[in-house]
């Protein structure tokens, strides 16, 4: 019997110590370096948004696009002067 119950088939009961995973966050932390990170995760984080808008598209593809955006407004003449 594991920590938080009956040990599963094929589950590795290393996961099960809050301790492991602080030292696994450790060794990540000092292989990417802290300044890496934030743009890992912020690449992971795209990538999760992507495939939610492709499974999200290939439901919606039956809705009309978005209406085009309005026309731009023209300069006042004073600054096309300048």
């Amino acid at each position: 019997m594991g920590v938080f119950g009956p040990r599963v088939k094929g589950r590795c009961s290393m996961w099960d110590s809050p301790m492991h995973l602080l030292i696994v966050a450790i060794v990540i932390l000092v292989l990417f370096g802290g300044r890496k990170i934030p743009e890992l995760m912020r690449g992971l984080g795209e990538g999760v948004r992507g495939f939610k808008e492709g499974m999200s598209g290939a439901q919606a593809s039956s809705t009309p696009p978005p209406a085009p955006p309005a026309a731009p407004v023209e300069k006042p003449a004073e600054e096309k002067k300048a």
